[in-house]
């Protein structure tokens, strides 16, 4: 804990409150300026736009991913033939790795060569700017993220689906539950717990997700998908002259929204163990 985690996070905090160079940063000889990178890293004019980004692709991708894990964990926890062979093949978008699954995305969602548009145009509908036009780059990551976050839904619902008793659903049925009456009144409610921990771990992994923007878009075009995580790296190492003090801040604030959501989950979960 101490190497791996607080050494890091004291080291991120040293470099946000000092102003460090790349000549500072070799021989240690950085003023401290305090909380002056915070100032100036939220008057700037990428913070609103990247707060927002953040805000869209971490929610969005969440909702999404979690109400087609639980509609697929639900499908597949009904036994049929082929069932665990399918439920396999849900879980290669979640082992392959994130660089090609990037890269398979924004090849199928290329401007010109595109799979995605050449099926639209069969159905006439225009070429659509997929990665490049800034009303559409936000949905493209949203498109690949949540294709990718689907399997871990899929994999952690199923297990809790496979904890609720069987006599809770027997009991049900007698009662006269039908099938959507069973899914809110009993299966919903039980998976209670195991939502909030799938949950918080989607939008932990979610508000850190670099990779696949960058591969796709690059944050761009201009700010139009640009995260936290993105603007973070670009202002540490997206060329000319790296501003390692700004680019610590901006992670320190991705840090303390993914504690204050931590924070949310362990009370949230000690007044459900209270109640």
């Amino acid at each position: 804990m101490i190497v791996f985690y607080a050494f890091p996070l004291y080291r991120n905090l040293d470099l946000s409150f000092r102003d460090y160079t790349l000549r500072s940063f070799i021989d240690g000889t950085a003023p401290f300026v305090w909380f002056e990178n915070y100032v100036d890293v939220i008057q700037s004019s990428t913070f609103a736009p990247a707060l927002i980004n953040t805000a869209i692709f971490t929610i969005v991708s969440i909702a999404f991913q979690y109400s087609i894990g639980l509609a697929l964990a639900v499908f597949f926890f009904k036994r049929f033939p082929l069932s665990a062979t399918l439920r396999a093949l849900f879980l290669v978008p979640w082992l392959l790795p994130l660089l090609v699954s990037a890269s398979t995305w924004a090849w199928m969602l290329n401007s010109e060569s595109g799979v995605v548009n050449a099926g639209l145009a069969v159905f006439g509908i225009p070429q659509i700017n997929w990665l490049t036009s800034p009303q559409w780059a936000m949905v493209s990551v949203l498109l690949a993220n949540i294709w990718i976050g689907i399997p871990f839904n899929l994999v952690i619902l199923y297990s809790g689906l496979q904890g609720i008793p069987n006599d809770i659903y027997e009991a049900a049925s007698l009662d006269g539950a039908n099938a959507w009456q069973t899914f809110w009144r009993v299966t919903f409610p039980l998976l209670r717990p195991v939502s909030a921990i799938t949950i918080l771990l989607g939008l932990v992994y979610t508000l850190k997700v670099f990779d696949i923007i960058w591969i796709m878009t690059r944050g761009g075009p201009g700010n139009a998908s640009t995260t936290f995580a993105i603007w973070s790296y670009r202002l540490g190492f997206g060329g000319g002259s790296p501003e390692l003090s700004p680019a610590a801040a901006v992670g320190n604030l991705l840090i303390l929204i993914a504690f204050v959501f931590g924070l949310i989950y362990i009370r949230t979960q000690r007044r459900l163990e209270n109640s």
